[in-house]
């Protein structure tokens, strides 16, 4: 049996870790600075984290060329798998991200307006690397709908259907955001975290919601998700990863537990 993962988040703004609640914006003054992505990287690594995700919120090129040395320098001192994702819109974009040190690289906005991004990524660089991040939103008692720029525009698009269609597109993981649940700490939506999990063929990542442990225990359970996602609970030393994962093995599911965490 596949071990499920867990996996801290961290949203970098101007070169600074940023924590918000329910995709709130900079200037709205929703963020609060958490502190710096390498550090906080070493930190979770350190605690046995099994991958860490970034993402780039500024999404411009200075965003990136930060973004690019925040990677290397990550890279060089922690040995789980990086995720990165914000503002790729190329397969060029996905190369120097990979180049720096990334492991595989997140589309969402860009995988929408050009969905073709999707296979040219895969193609080129294995579906292993490429990570679709959807943004879905409950429109409707039994519909959630996908959301771009920051979870301020829909797009149209039922969430299952467009999972679907990334993973038939060449799409090795989904990453599925609650805009609903994101920063609140109630849980996470676990009625589309399960749907999705069935619908595709790939790894599901579960985002936005946590707050206590039972959440996780409840979406990797009956979400059918593989891997959960947290930002929140880890910046603020709720729970550090060892304690996630020592509660997750209590509870059986199957975990990589670091040689200091006992069970």
């Amino acid at each position: 049996m596949l071990t499920k993962r867990v996996i801290p988040c961290l949203d970098v703004h101007d070169g600074k870790v940023t924590r918000g609640v329910q995709f709130g914006r900079a200037e709205d003054g929703g963020l609060r600075n958490v502190g710096d992505p390498v550090e906080l990287a070493i930190r979770y690594n350190d605690q046995g984290a099994d991958e860490m995700v970034f993402f780039d919120i500024t999404a411009s090129a200075h965003g990136r060329s930060t973004m690019i040395d925040v990677i290397q320098r990550t890279a060089a001192h922690c040995f789980m798998p990086l995720t990165v994702g914000g503002g790729i819109r190329k397969t060029e974009d996905m190369h120097a991200l990979l180049h720096a040190g990334a492991d595989k690289v997140s589309i969402n906005s860009s995988a929408i307006a050009t969905p073709e991004l999707i296979s040219a990524g895969a193609e080129k660089f294995g579906s292993q690397c490429i990570v679709v991040s959807i943004d879905a939103k409950k429109v409707a008692p039994d519909r959630w709908e996908v959301f771009v720029q920051g979870g301020r525009k829909a797009t149209g698009l039922d969430a299952v259907a467009w999972a679907t269609e990334a993973v038939q597109r060449g799409a090795g993981e989904i990453v599925l955001n609650s805009i609903d649940a994101d920063g609140t700490k109630a849980g996470y939506d676990l009625v589309i975290t399960r749907r999705i999990s069935e619908a595709v063929g790939v790894p599901v990542v579960a985002s936005g919601g946590a707050g206590k442990l039972e959440h996780m225990v409840e979406v990797l359970d009956q979400g059918k998700a593989d891997a959960v996602l947290a930002a929140s609970i880890f910046h603020f030393g709720t729970y550090t990863v060892s304690d996630v994962k020592r509660y997750l093995a209590e509870h059986n599911l199957p975990v990589r537990l670091p040689e200091s965490v006992g069970v």
